[in-house]
């Protein structure tokens, strides 16, 4: 039975709730999943009332909700991830982070920005009729979101930024979904709220984390702008419209420490590529040849940098926001799939080499210059041709900061993945040098990618 209530903040309107309902009637092959509780949860403290301006980085993002799941595996504590213990250290951590519980909108120039109008955050409780088994890796699909993540389109909640479920399993495991609007915060950024309220669920009583810098005037345009450098990862590959978006599969192929240390240690002239530049143009020589394209086409390679070590001076620590913008790097298609590996590492130090604060300076200005054009900052939603492959690590974050008290996440990673040809690079959970490589691509070439990519490690 669904039911609405809410102590911390206030319950979803009438029509939100009627499209709340219509969603939770859709049933998933992998299990049953029923809503018990839907509630707002609110600031636990009066919170300021205004606008945020946004920067051109937060416009050029997918607009668009990152959906991640957590799991946690069973524990003994009858307080074990207990709904109202969370949704009040939630409502306490949307204090310092108070934009979050406001709404996206638009100034009197139709110019996006966040209204902090401390209206809250989505919380749903439910319960699935399965074990985590069921779940198997938790490779990203559709299904997943739509099961284990909160949807704005199904809820009807216009504009907001922030939606979390807390799913239960038979086995007495748990799932956290969350889906944190990308013109809100970047992957760390979001990961830093997360993590603030896990900390505050397990009453941690050490170093305060910093408080949020919510300052994102601190990445905006010069005036006027100097654009020095040639921005192509922001034109559109092929020229002409986007291309309707092409069905896609996701797996995750992890890799142990032996296996990525054989592939650093197997480059050329006594080199050693760090790890990232080795898996990055092992998965780029993986995919060229997986998709089966002509020695002579073109190819591009694009990756996420993220500005707040870059700028300089460099962004406060604790910066909420986007800070996150493109590199790439371009070549022949043979020039990958068949040269050797610490050569295609080269591409890909060769294109983060230049990323520094004039580098930054130049590209805000240059998304300045386009955002004369009503859709210039829209490129996020683009498709991808076929040559072509988007890498993002997520080395170094702290993506498994969430301990709640119960100990830290089993797993953490993406619900989804929006398009073909888009690839996550994610720690393991233990430390124990593991990565994991989460992949999108084309049916038929992802059988060949899985093939291509342990025999290549085999050499």
């Amino acid at each position: 039975m669904l039911k609405m209530k809410s102590q911390l903040g206030r319950e979803p309107s009438p029509n939100n709730w009627r499209h709340l309902r219509l969603a939770l009637t859709a049933q998933s092959s992998l299990m049953a999943v029923e809503i018990l509780e839907s509630c707002m949860v609110t600031p636990s403290e009066a919170t300021p009332k205004h606008a945020v301006w946004l920067s051109n980085l937060d416009l050029l993002v997918a607009r668009g909700h990152t959906p991640t799941v957590y799991t946690y595996r069973p524990c003994s504590d009858p307080a074990f991830f207990s709904p109202d213990v969370l949704k009040a250290a939630l409502s306490r951590a949307l204090v310092p982070f108070y934009p979050l519980a406001g709404r996206l909108a638009q100034d009197d120039a139709g110019r996006p920005e966040i209204s902090c109008s401390g209206e809250g955050v989505l919380f749903l409780t439910a319960r699935a009729d399965s074990t985590l088994d069921v779940l198997g890796d938790l490779a990203p699909s559709d299904e997943l979101r739509r099961t284990l993540v909160p949807s704005a389109d199904a809820s009807g909640l216009g504009g907001i930024l922030a939606m979390f479920q807390l799913t239960s399993f038979e086995c007495g495991g748990v799932c956290l979904g969350a889906a944190i609007h990308h013109t809100a915060a970047d992957g760390l950024a979001a990961l830093d709220f997360v993590n603030a309220w896990a900390a505050i669920t397990r009453g941690d009583a050490g170093v305060p984390a910093a408080s949020p810098c919510l300052d994102r005037t601190l990445l905006r345009a010069r005036s006027p702008p100097s654009v020095l450098f040639d921005h192509a990862e922001y034109s559109r590959r092929g020229g002409g419209e986007s291309k309707p978006r092409v069905t896609f599969g996701s797996v995750i192929l992890p890799m142990s420490k032996d296996q990525i240390d054989a592939l650093k240690g197997g480059a050329g002239q006594g080199k050693r590529l760090s790890t990232f530049k080795a898996v990055v143009a092992h998965v780029w020589r993986c995919a060229c040849k997986a998709r089966g394209l002509a020695a002579t086409e073109d190819t591009r390679l694009y990756m996420t940098a993220d500005a707040r070590s870059r700028v300089h001076p460099p962004l406060p620590r604790g910066y909420f926001g986007n800070a996150i913008f493109r590199a790439s790097a371009a070549t022949k298609v043979g020039d990958v799939a068949s040269g050797p590996l610490d050569a295609v590492a080269e591409k890909v130090t060769g294109a983060t080499a230049r990323l520094d604060d004039e580098y930054v300076r130049s590209l805000l200005d240059h998304l300045e210059l386009q955002a004369a054009d009503a859709s210039g900052l829209r490129k996020g939603e683009w498709v991808m041709p076929e040559t072509d492959l988007w890498v993002i690590s997520w080395q170094g974050l702290p993506i498994y900061g969430a301990d709640f008290g119960w100990g830290r996440p089993a797993f953490m990673g993406r619900a989804c993945l929006q398009f073909s040809g888009l690839v996550y690079l994610v720690p393991g959970p233990d430390d124990d040098g593991r990565l994991d490589v989460v992949v999108a691509m084309e049916p038929e070439s992802l059988a060949r990618f899985k093939e291509a990519f342990y025999q290549e490690l085999m050499r």
